[in-house]
């Protein structure tokens, strides 16, 4: 919470700076469900406020404020995610730009026990994609962590997920779901240079790698001596979705 002294300094009243802040939590609320978790970049966030005004500390200010409001009023931690590295350019190397603008986003992450989560705040039509997001960020983990894309998908047949189905009874389809993924952080894809041409790659991304999720996709699939991907990822699907859908 800002001291009189700051607000005196950066030359707003309190009741501009709460405007600011309740802006910048409802923005944040409402894009993501509206984008379905993806992350929000800081210069949105920015753009709230110096749409109207100028001062070059008000940004920081308004953005660290409405971090504790959300995390006081509705249990959400917005958590800043930081790439370890940039997806490539075609010329193999990241852009400054990609990185500057990528380890400057957030996305709401709950901190409320997950039993009041799973009552109150989550959403139970949802579990399918906690399911497929499992699904695959497991496999690719048992892989050591990244996979090319035509083995990832050679796994997931295996648990009736096909590439090419458009139609999926419950996902829809299934390419894209994958591709929803990597909009949300927790894969990584680049084309790669092999032997026999190009072929895309999958790599866990920040969010996958993230200690609340790492640490219960490794608890599920060490469970019991049976280290077959296919059948390790498929009794670990209905534990995962059942429970643990408020971190995915």
């Amino acid at each position: 919470m800002a001291t009189s002294d700051e607000l005196a300094q950066i030359d707003i009243s309190k009741e501009e700076k709460d405007k600011l802040v309740a802006e910048v939590m409802r923005y944040v609320l409402f894009k993501t469900h509206q984008n379905s978790d993806c992350p929000i970049k800081r210069e949105e966030l920015t753009g709230i406020v110096t749409k109207n005004y100028r001062q070059r500390a008000l940004p920081t200010l308004v953005i660290n404020e409405a971090k504790d409001r959300l995390a006081a009023t509705f249990g959400y931690e917005m958590r800043e995610l930081q790439r370890t590295r940039a997806p490539a350019t075609r010329s193999g190397r990241p852009s400054q730009s990609q990185l500057n603008v990528e380890a400057k986003s957030y996305v709401l992450v709950s901190n409320l026990d997950p039993e009041v989560y799973s009552k109150y705040v989550e959403d139970k039509g949802a579990a399918h994609l906690s399911g497929f997001a499992f699904a695959v960020i497991s496999t690719i983990h048992l892989a050591g962590g990244k996979m090319p894309e035509e083995d990832l998908w050679h796994q997931l047949k295996r648990v009736g997920l096909n590439e090419n189905d458009e139609t999926h009874p419950v996902l829809g389809n299934n390419k894209q779901k994958l591709e929803h993924l990597v909009q949300q952080r927790f894969l990584l894809k680049e084309k790669v240079a092999g032997p026999e041409g190009h072929f895309m790659m999958y790599e866990l991304a920040e969010r996958a790698l993230d200690e609340s999720i790492s640490a219960k996709i490794k608890d599920h699939i060490s469970q019991g001596p049976d280290h077959n991907v296919a059948k390790r990822v498929a009794l670990s699907t209905r534990a995962f979705t059942s429970g643990f859908s408020d971190e995915l």
